[in-house]
C-alpha cells in the first residue's frame, strides 16, 4: 500500500521537488494510519505475569534467580571497555602504627577512592583524583593533629599513616598507584622545609581571623574570578615563610629552594584551616581552588591555541596579499 501511494504521488506531478515533499506527506499520513489500526491480541502469553498477592500479611522475600545478573559472555578474554566492571573491595591490612580512627573521616576517603577509581585515574588524575588525593592528606594532617599543637606529623608516623592510606583507598578501589600518578609522598604530611609547624606560632605570625573568614566558605564562581581564599592562603604562607628557620628544619643538609618552602608552608596553612572547618567543609574548598587552578591553565592552553592560529591566519592572509 506505501508504494503504492508513493508513485500515485509521483504521477501527479512532475516537479521532482515537489513530488518528493508529497512522497514524504503520504509516506508520514500512511503511518499515522498504520498506528491507529488496533494490534491484533497475541496468541501466545507473556511470560511477566504480576503474581498474586499474598493472602496473610506475611510472606517470604523475592527470590531472584541468578540467571537475570548480567554476564560476561567470554569469561576467558579481557573485559570490553564498554562494559561495566566494579573494582572489588577488601579488608584493608593496616600498619598499625598510625593513630588514627579513620572511620571519622570515611566519608572523605569514600570520595578519594572513588574519584581515584583503578580504571579511571590515569585518565582523570591531574583534574580529578590528584586535587583529591591533595585535599585528603590536607585534611588528614589537621584532623591527626586536632587535639595537639602541631600542624604537622612526624617523619616516622608519616611513613606509616601514609601507607594506611594507601592501602585503605585500594580496598575501596582506588587505583594503587596514586603516589607515582600524583607525585605525592608521605613527606607531604611532615611540613617539609616549612619552618612553622605548631599551632602557637603559626596564629602569632598569621591574621588567623581573617584567613578563616576568607576560606571558610568558598564560592566556586566568585573564587576563580575574584579571588578571596587563595590570596589569604598566599599572604599566610609568605608570612610563615620568612620565620626564622626552626632547630629540626635548620638540619637539613643544604638551603631548600624558597619555591619549595613556600610549597610546604601552603600546606601547613591548609592543615590549619582543616582544623578550623568540617571535614566536607574543608575538602569543598580544596576542589574549588583547584578546579580554579585547573580553568585558569585550561584558560592559557586555549588562549595560545588561539594566539597560534592567529598568527597563522595573519601570516597566510599577508601571503595572499603579496601574491
Amino acid at each position: 500500500m506505501r508504494i503504492r501511494i508513493a508513485d500515485y504521488c509521483r504521477a501527479l506531478f512532475v516537479d521532482l521537488n515537489v513530488a518528493q515533499e508529497l512522497v514524504e506527506l503520504c509516506t508520514v499520513s500512511w503511518l499515522l494510519l498504520v498506528l491507529k489500526t488496533p494490534l491484533e491480541p497475541s496468541v501466545s502469553s507473556s511470560t511477566f505475569e504480576l503474581a498474586d498477592a499474598p493472602s496473610t500479611g506475611l510472606f517470604d522475600p523475592i527470590e531472584i534467580s541468578p540467571a537475570v545478573i548480567p554476564r560476561y559472555p567470554y569469561p576467558g578474554e579481557p573485559l570490553s571497555p564498554m562494559y561495566p566492571s566494579f573494582p572489588t573491595t577488601y579488608e584493608p591490612v593496616l600498619t598499625g602504627k598510625c593513630p588514627v580512627n579513620f572511620s571519622t573521616i570515611s566519608s572523605v576517603m569514600d570520595k578519594t577512592a572513588s574519584d581515584c577509581s583503578a580504571p579511571l585515574a590515569a585518565l582523570v588524575g591531574n583534574v580529578i583524583c590528584c586535587p583529591q588525593i591533595s585535599s585528603l592528606i590536607h585534611i588528614f594532617q589537621g584532623y591527626y593533629s586536632a587535639n595537639s599543637d602541631k600542624l604537622v606529623l612526624q617523619k616516622a608516623v608519616a611513613n606509616d599513616c601514609f601507607s594506611d592510606i594507601v592501602s585503605i583507598l585500594a580496598s575501596r578501589g582506588a587505583n594503587s598507584t596514586i603516589p607515582t600518578l600524583c607525585s605525592i609522598k608521605s613527606s607531604n604530611l611532615t611540613g617539609g622545609s616549612c619552618p612553622v609547624k605548631d599551632v602557637i606560632t603559626f596564629e602569632k605570625t598569621v591574621n588567623a581571623s581573617r584567613l578563616l573568614e576568607a576560606c571558610s566558605t568558598v564560592d566556586p564562581l566568585k573564587e576563580c574570578c575574584r579571588p578571596i581564599c587563595q590570596p589569604a592562603i598566599i599572604d599566610a604562607a609568605l608570612r610563615i615563610t620568612a620565620r626564622e628557620s626552626t632547630t629540626e628544619s635548620a638540619n637539613i643538609v643544604g638551603e631548600p629552594n624558597r619555591m619549595d618552602v613556600l610549597n610546604d608552608c601552603k600546606g601547613v596553612v591548609n592543615s590549619w584551616l582543616s582544623r578550623k572547618l568540617s571535614s566536607d567543609a574543608a575538602n569543598t574548598a580544596f576542589r574549588i581552588l583547584s578546579a580554579c587552578k585547573v580553568n585558569k591553565g585550561l584558560e592559557f592552553t586555549f588562549l595560545a591555541i588561539f594566539s597560534y592560529g592567529a598568527i597563522h591566519l595573519l601570516g597566510i592572509c599577508s601571503s595572499s596579499f603579496d601574491m
